[in-house]
């Protein structure tokens, strides 16, 4: 293995700011990998930063693990990915993107208003039940956990 290729999981984690830890959770959730010297000892190909990287800003942005993993998948595992491969990877989660974007930003500007509003009404409330749809489900509390007493 050539040392210009390959990362310590210290080195790895000083490059890409996330603590060795979670290096080996990424790993043992197949969302990076690492090959073994003849010492047993991790070393991560240079590359792994750019992943490490996607994970994070994908964490970042509410994207799940298993998500993360599902894209991650789609990159090559015989060559380092190209610019190519990362926009291809990404535009399969343009559609999902912009959901959430138009989600938060609906909150966002709904929100403000119910803040003023207080009219507690869930049968009414834009956010917690848009259009009255939770009525079709019967009386009673649909969003709320029914306890056992």
């Amino acid at each position: 293995m050539s040392a210009a290729v390959w990362l310590t999981p210290g080195e790895l984690a000083a490059r890409s700011g996330v603590a060795v830890s979670a290096l080996h959770y990424y790993e043992s959730r197949g969302l990076i990998d690492s090959r073994r010297t003849t010492g047993n000892q991790r070393r991560y190909r240079r590359d792994t930063l750019r992943r490490v990287a996607f994970i994070r800003i994908a964490q970042g942005v509410g994207v799940s693990l298993d998500d993360i993993k599902a894209a991650l998948d789609s990159l090559p595992d015989s060559r380092v990915p190209t610019t190519e491969d990362w926009a291809r990877m990404s535009a399969l989660w343009h559609d999902e993107l912009t959901r959430r974007i138009d989600a938060l930003t609906e909150l966002r500007d709904d929100f403000a208003g119910c803040i003023g509003c207080g009219c507690l009404s869930l049968k009414i409330c834009p956010l917690a039940n848009p259009g009255d749809v939770l009525a079709k489900e019967g009386p009673g509390p649909r969003r709320l956990p029914v306890r056992g007493d």
